[in-house]
């Protein structure tokens, strides 16, 4: 980890940002995780913007890659400032932060008629980015969980503990970037977390990007799409 970390210090010297965009934070990532790639790791990534960064961790493992699908439960008035999260399943999972819900004080019900429309969101992106196939088999696998970055942690938190009923043998958290209280917060959530840097202050996600431009629904397609390229066997994985 030492010459990720200075390879990381050395780019901040020169763009004032931790990372030249997602794929290059995707390199250095898959760097740190190449201690996994002998256990047949299940990649999963966080649409829209984890995907670039997944891609290429699964490219360096050799695993397949697929997409986990979460929605952020934003606060009444405030969407960006999220109070929970919903993610997909047979049963889906609503995580909600507490501590954010206590000090908000959304109206009765308004956490679960969120989550129904958030729902819709993720079928609609199910049918783009899988088509209506199923998510990959994790029973039983090192599953690593990708996203291009955490910030308060409550969507990753929902995944973490979605996943944890398809019965992996371990979830392993992998992000480039996210504020130390929020690794710390979600420690117990993991079986392990790697992160390649905890920034004071931390400020958002974007803020440690050169180049943070939003993710289209159709590079997520692409780069599913190459990555099943990759590993031909992604059905039997």
């Amino acid at each position: 980890m030492s010459e990720l970390r200075a390879a990381c210090e050395a780019h901040v010297a020169d763009t004032d940002a931790t990372f030249k965009d997602r794929r290059h934070a995707g390199r250095l990532l898959a760097a740190a995780l190449m201690r996994f790639k002998s256990e047949r790791p299940v990649v999963l990534a966080l649409p829209r913007g984890g995907v670039p960064v997944a891609y290429e961790v699964a490219r360096r493992l050799g695993a397949p890659l697929d997409v986990v699908l979460v929605r952020k439960i934003g606060a009444p008035g405030h969407p960006e400032l999220g109070i929970g999260a919903v993610m997909d399943g047979a049963e889906p999972v609503l995580v909600l932060n507490e501590e954010i819900v206590d000090a908000i004080a959304p109206p009765p019900g308004f956490a679960e008629a969120q989550a129904d429309t958030e729902l819709r969101e993720i079928e609609r992106r199910r049918r783009i980015y899988r088509d209506d196939r199923a998510m990959l088999d994790i029973a039983g696998r090192t599953v690593i969980i990708v996203d291009d970055g955490i910030a308060t942690g409550g969507t990753v938190r929902a995944v973490l503990r979605g996943l944890a009923r398809s019965g992996p043998a371990r979830r392993v958290l992998a992000v480039p970037v996210a504020p130390h209280e929020s690794v710390d917060m979600l420690k117990p959530e993991a079986d392990e977390i790697v992160c390649l840097a905890e920034p004071e202050p931390f400020i958002a996600v974007g803020h440690h990007y050169a180049d943070f431009r939003q993710t289209s629904d159709r590079e997520v397609v692409e780069l599913l799409e190459q990555a099943a390229l990759l590993t031909p066997d992604r059905a039997q994985a």
